[in-house]
């Protein structure tokens, strides 16, 4: 009989982990469950560190990839870490086994400080085209424009997430500080991020002049970002914003490729535990990685120009 996974799954809630990804997780630590039945082990709290290697090559046996492997070790070790949480047991047998041999999620192709800051001064609110060209109607915008290059320096400077931005609201907006709040969200933690003096006064002529114009009469949002049509759909704008991107810099691939880029400079800048604030990231691992990134970086650039 299956047991009842109903208080680990408030527990995951609580840790904000989505719908998803928990039943992901409770089905890895049912797939757990049933092997150590099969193995005689009554209950999983009595498994052992041996266990869990046992678990784990049984698993690779059975044709999971070690990046699956790998996924269960992850989704299990949060089960012992809610055990603890509980007073159940003391220690978490998956806390020091790590997967070998696993290939590190590969990165974009990063943008130096310098090509960023070429992003958000090089993006123009005027309107340029070739003579006889036709221009659809939303390049003309430059209510749009204006409204976008905000947009950029928060992409450029604050490192944010797409949907970050698109949730922003007026109140986030700590202007007498040169500051705007970010929220948590399933993905990134809260924090507090400091604006560019520049990016100030702009904000400020955002909303004071564009936001007004740009929002259809009659409606009242506190929503910071809105659209000339009323629409609440944000890709309209990152993807209009994104070709208008790839004008300035053609290496341009996607905007997380900006965020990871902010990211790879402020681990050159700062120490890890600011760069991991800066990021959002809940865990310290998410910016580990970034930094394995900066040191292959620094790798690739000894053995290209000092060749032993």
């Amino acid at each position: 009989m299956q047991p009842d996974y109903s208080k680990f799954r408030e527990y995951l809630s609580i840790k904000r982990y989505s719908s998803a990804t928990i039943d992901t997780v409770v089905r890895a630590v049912e797939y757990l469950r049933q092997w150590s039945e099969r193995d005689n082990i009554p209950e999983l709290e009595e498994i052992s560190y041996n266990d869990l290697l046992s678990f784990m090559k049984c698993s690779s046996a059975g044709g999971a990839s070690q990046r699956t492997v790998s996924g269960y070790l992850t989704h299990v070790r949060k089960y012992y870490e809610w055990l603890i949480s509980e007073g159940v047991i003391k220690d978490n047998p998956a806390s020091s086994i790590k997967i070998q041999g696993i290939k590190r999620r590969s990165y974009y192709d990063i943008l130096c400080p310098a090509s960023l800051e070429e992003l958000y001064q090089n993006y123009t609110t005027n309107i340029t085209h070739e003579p006889g060209k036709m221009v659809p109607p939303q390049e003309l915008n430059i209510l749009s424009r204006r409204r976008n290059r905000v947009i950029v320096g928060l992409l450029v400077y604050q490192g944010l997430r797409v949907e970050e931005v698109a949730a922003l609201k007026i109140p986030d907006l700590q202007l007498r500080e040169g500051k705007v709040m970010i929220h948590a969200k399933r993905r990134t933690a809260a924090r507090n991020m400091t604006l560019e003096s520049f990016q100030v006064y702009e904000i400020m002529d955002y909303l004071h002049e564009v936001r007004k114009q740009l929002l259809p009469e009659g409606v009242v949002t506190d929503q910071l970002f809105v659209q000339r049509d009323g629409g609440q759909n944000f890709y309209g704008v990152t993807h209009m914003l994104l070709k208008q991107l790839r004008q300035i810099n053609s290496r341009i691939k996607n905007l997380d490729q900006i965020r990871s880029s902010v990211i790879i400079r402020w681990l050159k800048e700062h120490d890890l535990r600011k760069a991991q604030y800066l990021a959002g990231h809940k865990y310290v691992s998410s910016t580990e990685a970034y930094k394995q990134q900066v040191l292959d970086g620094l790798q690739e650039a000894v053995n290209r120009f000092h060749p032993l």
